[in-house]
């Protein structure tokens, strides 16, 4: 029997659930995929993209607790998230319109030209 998602150091019930909307039903799969391949596909399933939630993943694949990601390793990891979260945008197809909207209000940041 595979180990289940939450036997990952760091990841929870909650967590377990949302990579199993994400098709995703056990850590040798997560680890198999990598991080950032996992988390792309929890986005795509419609689970909201949270730094904390992707670096508590790349922390516990690490075996390290979630609370020991500091620093530039941090910020490294924010570039990461950053262009995942790019990523699923282009590949879902976001509604440029809406984002712009949300710029023109603060919400999220404006696209780069």
């Amino acid at each position: 029997m595979p180990d289940p998602v939450s036997s990952i150091l760091n990841l929870g019930p909650a967590t377990e659930a949302a990579f199993a909307r994400a098709e995703i039903h056990s850590a040798d799969e997560i680890r198999d995929m990598g991080a950032d391949a996992a988390y792309l596909r929890l986005i795509e399933a419609g689970t909201q993209p949270h730094f904390i939630g992707y670096y508590v993943l790349v922390m516990g694949l690490q075996g390290r607790p979630w609370n020991d990601c500091q620093g530039e390793e941090k910020r490294a990891l924010r570039v990461r998230f950053d262009a995942l979260k790019a990523r699923a945008r282009a590949d879902l197809g976001a509604d440029h319109a809406l984002d712009a909207a949300l710029a023109a209000i603060g919400v999220i940041r404006p696209p780069k030209a």
